[in-house]
């Protein structure tokens, strides 16, 4: 059987890594989140080119590998745009996981919740305020019909 690969799709706020827990202790998988790696790697610096190095090549990277050792993997890295989502899809299935897209669509005033969560943050997690969460929800792309269809 395929190791499974969950892509988790939603803005900060919507439950990704609140789901990407469960998933992974549901299935035995890797929950890989880039919140747990920007600190230790790059220190209280959230700029977004060190963000993508780290979404876009290393935990990849991490993911493909754990793939190819048949453990599943949980991506917990928002995929806001299809340019994101297709190469992660793509590649889990040329390493023969199953791949899925879960979107979590939260409604824009729920994201909000995020203003309780910056008065607790858990460790090795940033602040966001409100005008980047505006400014995010300018950028995302909700995944269409054709990217939520499981694939094996």
């Amino acid at each position: 059987m395929a190791p499974p690969l969950l892509l988790l799709v939603g803005l900060p706020g919507s439950g990704k890594t609140t789901l990407a827990r469960r998933w992974e202790a549901e299935h035995h998988a890797r929950c890989l989140t880039p919140d747990g790696w920007m600190e230790p790697l790059f220190g209280a610096d959230e700029s977004r080119s060190r963000r993508w190095a780290l979404e876009g090549g290393l935990l990849r990277s991490v993911a493909a590998r754990v793939l190819t050792l048949g453990v599943g993997v949980v991506l917990d890295c928002g995929l806001w745009t299809r340019q994101e989502r297709g190469p992660s899809r793509a590649r889990g299935e040329a390493l023969g996981a199953g791949a899925q897209l879960h979107f979590l669509g939260v409604l824009p005033e729920e994201l909000w919740r995020l203003e309780a969560r910056n008065r607790g943050l858990p460790p090795a997690t940033f602040p966001i305020t409100r005008a980047e969460l505006r400014e995010w929800l300018r950028w995302f792309q909700r995944p269409e019909a054709d990217e939520q269809e499981p694939r094996a």
